[in-house]
């Protein structure tokens, strides 16, 4: 898949359309709509349906994620935000609970290293963070 340079919906189905040497009209046909649609999209003057944006990053060979988080800027928001307090709230609920710490003899360095592990944001639960650390403690032999 091709990655995004432009900066808005339309600019990179524009551009990404002029790269494969396609007319607005051909477009159009392979995604089934109309040209002055396809127009619309690249002006701004129209918002995509959810299938519409399947069906353009497949034509185009674009990252349907990024090309619907172009279209939708609102759902990155939002997507962004969960996974923030979601990564707090599972670094705070492993902070918090002695007695998997004490199980797992994590020492206070230890604890430290996981806190910047979760400022990272990819640690989806406290499993991951034991996981982590095993695999540090494997590294450093201990």
């Amino acid at each position: 898949m091709t990655k995004l340079r432009a900066s808005t919906f339309g600019e990179v189905i524009r551009e990404r359309h002029r790269q494969l040497d396609l007319t607005q009209q051909e477009v159009a046909r392979r995604i089934g709509t109309s040209t002055p649609y396809v127009g619309h999209l690249e002006s701004g003057q129209r918002r995509p349906s959810d299938k519409i944006v399947i069906r353009i990053a497949d034509v185009l060979g674009l990252d349907c994620r990024e090309l619907y988080l172009l279209a939708k800027p609102e759902a990155r928001e939002l997507l962004e935000q969960r996974t923030q307090s979601s990564a707090d709230s599972i670094w705070e609920s492993f902070r918090k609970d002695k007695r998997l710490q004490h199980v797992h003899n994590i020492t206070g360095e230890e604890m430290e290293l996981l806190s910047r592990i979760a400022l990272l944001g990819d640690v989806r639960s406290e499993r991951d963070f034991v996981c982590v650390l095993n695999a540090v403690r494997q590294a450093l032999g201990r």
